[in-house]
């Protein structure tokens, strides 16, 4: 077992409600994650739950030199290796606070957000106040990407987003599901659902 799987393990064990897998995200889900986001529009974009980095990883390839890139992730050792890892994003532990956190960086709104929380384990009122951060903390029409191990949250999101497509990627485990949403306005297009295969990503 790898140094970052044993890291999650443990977190896992201890909180994982917190955590919602016992491995890391397999980079087959990391880049279904971030080829769904058009980079070259992209000047601010949050990664929620970055954990030991998984996605960060693919972010930090397609991101822009002149991204600004901020990282939430709640465990304070994993938050630390990530401050040494990438340096030059910012890191903050509580998304609860990310409105706070952004307008102390100056910045005004995100044009994307990328998720790895699992919402459906949190308590509904935890949830709420998360999605009240991240809506407030998008721009109109900005992006947001998340993955989880259900279709439970769909309600709940399509309530609060418009989602564009939901892809499942069987080659994580476990399997997850990839919704790609945008911040909602007054029209809800149909969804699109994707089964993400192996050859579908280039990455045979």
């Amino acid at each position: 077992m790898s140094k970052e799987a044993r890291v999650f393990f443990n977190k896992f064990m201890k909180k994982p409600n917190q955590i919602g897998s016992v491995v890391p995200s397999s980079r087959f889900l990391a880049e279904s994650m971030v080829g769904s986001i058009p980079w070259h529009n992209v000047k601010a974009v949050a990664e929620l739950g970055a954990g030991t980095g998984a996605i960060t990883r693919a972010i930090s390839r397609r991101a822009g030199p002149d991204t600004r890139v901020y990282l939430f992730e709640k465990d304070s050792k994993m938050r630390k290796q990530l401050k040494s890892e990438y340096p030059d994003y910012t890191c903050a532990a509580n998304v609860t606070n990310m409105l706070r956190i952004l307008e102390q960086e100056g910045e005004s709104q995100l044009d994307c957000i990328v998720s790895g929380l699992p919402f459906y384990n949190f308590p509904q009122h935890l949830r709420d106040k998360l999605m009240e951060q991240i809506i407030g903390a998008l721009k109109p029409d900005g992006l947001f990407v998340a993955f989880q191990y259900s279709l439970q949250m769909r309600k709940q999101m399509s309530k609060l987003f418009e989602i564009e497509k939901i892809k499942f990627v069987p080659l994580n485990f476990p399997s997850a599901f990839v919704y790609v949403c945008r911040k909602a306005t007054d029209s809800h297009n149909d969804v699109e659902f994707i089964v993400e295969r192996k050859a579908d990503q280039g990455l045979e």
